[in-house]
């Protein structure tokens, strides 16, 4: 079976975000264009950010894909690994602050720049 590979952006059990690899069945159609299912989305956003753009950690408000348009963003964790993503590329943002948690930026969330020359170009299709 083909498949597409997702980036999950996720929090995890200890209320961390981490990055974790799912697969999406792409059981549909024919042999020369393979679809998933019709998968529900809640609207979109587009947003372009300057160069040297940074923000503070923080967590996703609402699960959504985030696909990159132009330009690269990096996402970093409180682990301190992080992930550049480039055009073309993209990730599922479903890093919510926990339920009854109150926010502490040095356990929740993650942080997003803007890397290299150009501005940054991204698609948020909420789930």
């Amino acid at each position: 079976m083909t498949t597409f590979t997702q980036t999950v952006l996720f929090t995890d059990t200890d209320g961390r975000a981490r990055f974790r690899e799912e697969s999406i069945a792409l059981d549909q159609g024919t042999p020369q264009s393979m679809l998933s299912q019709v998968f529900p989305s809640g609207g979109y956003q587009l947003r372009t950010s300057p160069v040297g753009f940074r923000s503070q950690f923080h967590c996703t408000g609402a699960p959504q894909w985030c696909f990159i348009l132009g330009g690269q963003m990096e996402i970093g964790l409180q682990d301190g690994s992080s992930r550049i993503f480039g055009p073309g590329q993209h990730f599922f943002s479903a890093d919510t602050l926990p339920e009854g948690a109150t926010f502490d930026a040095t356990v929740h969330g993650h942080w997003s720049r803007q890397v290299g020359n150009e501005p940054l170009v991204t698609l948020f299709v909420r789930a």
